[in-house]
């Protein structure tokens, strides 16, 4: 369950899928993959039921809705079909689906205008796609990711960590918001009231001591083996005891209530396929309009997927002793094209998806993962009431102990340079404070080259550093920027 180090490596391969995937080149066994890719479906599969919550419902300028059961097979499509091309062409560890931070910009902000319709909207995330599609091609994309110090990008992989362990504990009701109306002085709170309470609650905590006992134990699978046994007790527990949905219970379970399917089977419903309008948004809104929000999808979409592969890759013992990333143009490409098959599907930029780190952790390190990943997705758009057999407390706790083989990485900063250290500090707590990680990285890179100004120092930041410093300004000052185009 190391974060960083394959397994000892073997010389020659075992057959055909062996050498088409790298499976011993890269230290692991077809078992290994099989079961990080399981590990790696059940941590990402509550995106079937969360992205028709985010996007299926909610009116867009016009008043009308995607609907809830076609987002969630689109969903299901898109992710399985990406999520193979990633294993199958870039050979990699990485599941994609629907990004959440983008959807619900979407949904919140873009599809509210007044006159957007949801084919418009989808059809403006297919040219930031197309966009991204341009810029990894051009080779920009991946000079931007080595134009990073390393110290930036080590920061990178501890703020994602840090974000992953925030998912778990919020996902857990470990951690809660607390609501503007209390008028308190603190966002967030230890349960409710400061007070941990509910079976959810008690699933996650005994989820979690299990997963650190397999994880010191050295246990083959551990996190797997940890989060089917607490979805057993979570099924236990709430047949015994019912506690039911948070939504109606402060102490419930959040979003997904452990119960057994009525029904094994649903056809799935995939109207939604390519009845994004690229062109339209534009007759509405304009082009100065749209080309903003383009440029914010963008830049989203960018930032995020590209901070997920590089601590992904350097979990998963990826990078070579130069800090390059293994078939990294062809991780970019596919992760470029999820924005465009996202936006065709109607169901927002899919991206990589930082719950690949929970496969990671439990062995997977090559393409063959996701090719399990992947068939589980498609599987579940027939199978979608299976989806709801899992609740987030028990995938909670694999997050948690993944945030922190990840977050370890710390040490490998260089604190004694105050220029890279503070860009360093600001970009890994900004991520889970601000709950994005795009808002982190951008943090860093700002702060980065500011500081090398003050220094004295501009001749040490690599010129793509300036661009992309100064589009994150852009970036943070969007609202001003729109304000003067009217």
């Amino acid at each position: 369950m190391s974060s960083s180090t394959p397994p000892a490596q073997r010389s020659e391969p075992r057959g055909g899928l062996d050498r088409f995937f790298y499976i011993t080149q890269r230290g692991s066994t077809v078992g290994r993959e099989v079961r990080g890719g399981v590990a790696t479906f059940i941590a990402m599969s509550y995106i079937v039921v969360l992205n028709p919550l985010v996007l299926g419902y909610g009116p867009d300028g016009a008043g009308n809705a995607l609907g809830g059961e076609r987002v969630a097979a689109m969903t299901a499509l898109v992710a399985g079909v990406l999520t193979i091309l990633m294993g199958v062409w870039a050979k990699s560890p990485f599941g994609m689906a629907a990004g959440l931070g983008v959807n619900a910009f979407l949904a919140v902000t873009i599809a509210t205008n007044p006159g957007l319709t949801w084919p418009q909207v989808m059809g403006l995330v297919i040219w930031a796609g197309v966009i991204m599609v341009v810029l990894v091609v051009t080779g920009f994309r991946t000079a931007v990711f080595n134009a990073v110090p390393d110290s930036l990008k080590t920061a990178i992989v501890v703020g994602i960590g840090l974000f992953i362990a925030l998912i778990g504990f919020v996902n857990a009701g470990f951690v809660r918001r607390i609501p503007d109306a209390a008028h308190t002085t603190v966002p967030v709170q230890l349960g409710t009231g400061g007070e941990l309470f509910g079976w959810p609650t008690l699933t996650f905590v005994v989820g979690l001591l299990l997963t650190v006992a397999l994880m010191v134990r050295n246990v083959r699978g551990g996190i797997l083996i940890s989060v089917v046994l607490t979805t057993v007790l979570a099924h236990v527990l709430e047949a015994v005891s019912p506690s039911g949905s948070s939504v109606d219970n402060p102490h419930g379970w959040s979003l997904v209530v452990p119960s057994s399917p009525e029904a094994l089977f649903a056809v799935p419903d995939l109207s939604l396929l390519g009845s994004a309008a690229p062109i339209d948004a534009f007759r509405e809104l304009g082009g100065i309009a749209c080309a903003l929000l383009i440029f914010t999808i963008l830049l989203s979409i960018f930032f995020d997927a590209m901070g997920t592969m590089v601590g992904l890759s350097r979990q998963a013992g990826l990078e070579d002793a130069d800090g390059q990333i293994e078939n990294v143009d062809r991780v970019l490409l596919v992760d470029a094209l999820g924005a465009v098959a996202g936006g065709a599907g109607s169901v927002s930029s899919n991206q990589i998806f930082v719950e690949s780190s929970t496969g990671i952790a439990d062995g997977a390190r090559t393409g063959l993962a996701n090719v399990v990943t992947g068939v589980l997705f498609l599987a579940a758009m027939f199978l979608t009431p299976l989806v709801n057999v899992v609740p987030f407390e028990a995938v909670a706790p694999a997050m948690v102990v993944v945030g922190f083989l990840m977050a370890r990485n710390v040490v490998a900063i260089d604190w004694a340079d105050l220029g890279v250290a503070i860009p360093a500090f600001l970009t890994f707590a900004v991520m889970p404070f601000t709950y994005s990680i795009a808002n982190g990285i951008g943090a860093g890179f700002v702060s980065y080259v500011f500081i090398r100004l003050v220094q004295g120092r501009a001749k040490d930041v690599h010129p793509l550093m300036y661009v992309v410093a100064l589009a994150f300004v852009a970036f943070f000052g969007i609202g001003v920027i729109e304000g003067w185009a009217g």
